[in-house]
């Protein structure tokens, strides 16, 4: 009987734990649908942001899609998607459904960017390195490629070029941003999920709540709706 109990105790919480995964809440072919120019053949990067390796990273920020009721968790995934797609879109005004559409179409800055180094002491540049925006979310500078890369258990400051190289990194890169307070900012993760409470000093400055402190994040609509469709049909 408590080897039966202990089995029981055992599958729930895997049950919980596969529950609470990004991956319950938007399949491989609601990512594609959703983004569905991302592997067009004239992108530079063309196949290069896959599902998988954003759901492994996903899954690597426990709290990120998995805080708060469903709406919340599909609130966050697709804010986290919307931005990013807007941060790597190669449209245009008038590109087939939307210049946002075309997201995912830049795995780094384009044209001859400079070297991004600031003098810092925690995290100096290496020489004869360049920290240009890399990644969904275009990460840049030393001081973040640095504690991003410890983050994510990566030398990302001796070897910033891993963030176009392996599917994964980037991804984490994206997500360690949402998922870190940055100087005064409200840490976007909070704001999305309604954690968010605004001091004196941000109510004074109009930082509050639905607010344009939520610019940074804010959902595309579409990319929600197909998710809320998703849940409400009992799908993936």
């Amino acid at each position: 009987m408590r080897f039966l109990v202990m089995m029981i105790v055992v599958m729930s919480a895997s049950a919980l734990r596969a529950s609470a995964e990004v991956g319950s809440l938007i399949s491989q072919d609601m990512f594609i649908d959703m983004l569905n120019h991302h592997n067009d053949a004239n992108f530079p990067r063309n196949g290069f942001y896959t599902y998988d390796a954003f759901v492994a990273a996903a899954n690597s920020f426990g709290a990120f899609g998995t805080t708060g009721d469903v709406d919340t968790q599909k609130r966050e995934i697709a804010a986290f998607l919307d931005q990013i797609s807007h941060e790597t879109t190669g449209g245009w005004p008038t590109a087939p459904d939307g210049p946002y559409s075309c997201g995912y179409c830049y795995v780094q800055e384009q044209g001859n960017p400079g070297d991004y180094c600031v003098q810092n002491q925690q995290w100096p540049c290496v020489p004869g390195k360049k920290y240009f925006g890399r990644g969904p979310i275009q990460i840049s500078h030393n001081y973040n490629y640095g504690p991003a890369g410890k983050a994510i258990k990566a030398d990302l400051l001796n070897d910033p070029d891993l963030v176009a190289k392996d599917p994964t990194i980037p991804f984490k890169t994206g997500l360690w941003f949402l998922m870190t307070p940055q100087s005064s900012k409200p840490l976007c993760h909070d704001v999305i999920t309604r954690q968010w409470k605004p001091s004196a000093d941000d109510t004074a400055a109009n930082r509050v709540r639905d607010s344009g402190c939520t610019h940074y994040m804010t959902p595309h609509v579409d990319l929600f709706k197909v998710l809320e469709k998703s849940t409400s049909q009992g799908g993936k």
